[in-house]
């Protein structure tokens, strides 16, 4: 089996490609130039140097294969650029299933989010995975959506983008601070209430998991033109997330409730410039909460969910 991934060399996909490989299943990537040490283990895929706009790459990439994984999405914007998720995340993904289909590679996995809707007042973020969603269901490819919560999980050397790995070097790492200080760390309230501050939940997923579970979907026919959600063992709040990420890394925090609006506010003023450390849109997706319950789907597959704890986190003090 043959298997066309776009968006391999990310995060999640690094993992979904080593599921690949161990199922005896060859990933074929389409990787930009200059992107070949991202790729894991290579010498077992097959590589195709090109663009997402590119359609001659991207048939070269679907060419006799069984089933292609759409992964590609930005965690940032930035609109000046024309770095946006509706070019890379919707766009992207809409000629790839486009063009899937009139190659005839008929099973088709879309990597969305869970939260992803049309609210015009949301997140650009959300409202591309929406739309991708919406694109490929228009299709007549068997396609599978999954909607995962938050991911952690050791990001392979620290080179790509991890939730966890971001918080603590936003919060923990960002200016020199004695580690025998308590570091006043943001607990988020979206209301007037300071004692609802930071209660806002994620279920946190490992990405091996959602590797894990993706490479069962594309096997399971029962799957076909289903939406599945895919969230940790547990959910866990903003306070506790941080004060995990804390101890792993030796860090004491204290946790300071602080009012969204005013952090939202100022996010919005500056985040289109690159050294300001975070988007509004991701801001505002994070106390919007991520929660879901996959118990079913994990025993379907005969997966333990690698729980959110202190051991599995700690790659955190590796990098």
């Amino acid at each position: 089996m043959r298997v066309a991934v776009f968006g391999g060399t990310g995060y999640v996909g690094s993992y979904i490609i080593d599921a690949l490989i161990t199922d005896d299943i060859t990933p074929r990537l389409l990787i930009r130039e200059g992107s070949d040490s991202k790729v894991t283990a290579p010498e077992k895929c097959e590589i195709v140097r090109g663009d997402i706009e590119d359609e001659d790459s991207i048939n070269e990439t679907l060419e006799d294969c069984d089933a292609a994984i759409y992964l590609i999405a930005l965690i940032r914007e930035f609109p000046s650029k024309n770095i946006t998720n509706e070019r890379f995340q919707f766009e992207g993904s809409r000629l790839v299933a486009s063009l899937a289909q009139k190659k005839g590679v008929k099973r088709f996995i879309l990597m969305s989010a869970l939260g992803a809707n049309p609210n015009p007042n949301g997140s650009r973020y959300m409202q591309a995975k929406h739309l991708s969603e919406q694109a490929l269901k228009n299709t007549k490819l068997d396609w599978t959506i999954i909607r995962p919560s938050s991911l952690f999980g050791d990001p392979r050397g620290g080179g790509r983008p991890e939730f966890c790995m971001m918080l603590d070097k936003l919060m923990l790492n960002l200016f020199p601070y004695p580690k025998f200080l308590p570091f006043p760390a943001p607990s988020f309230f979206t209301g007037i209430n300071p004692l609802d501050s930071g209660n806002f939940g994620l279920s946190m997923v490992h990405a091996k998991d959602v590797a894990s579970i993706l490479i069962n979907v594309i096997k399971d026919d029962s799957t076909i033109e289903h939406t599945i959600e895919i969230g940790g063992k547990i959910a866990v709040n903003w306070n506790q997330i941080v004060t995990s990420i804390a101890k792993v890394t030796s860090r004491r925090v204290i946790m300071v409730p602080a009012p969204f609006f005013i952090v939202s506010t100022v996010a919005g003023l500056f985040d289109r410039f690159s050294w300001f450390p975070a988007g509004k849109d991701q801001l505002n997706d994070l106390v919007n909460g991520s929660v879901c319950d996959s118990s079913e789907l994990f025993e379907k597959y005969g997966i333990d969910p690698i729980p959110f704890d202190l051991e599995n986190l700690k790659y955190l003090s590796e990098y």
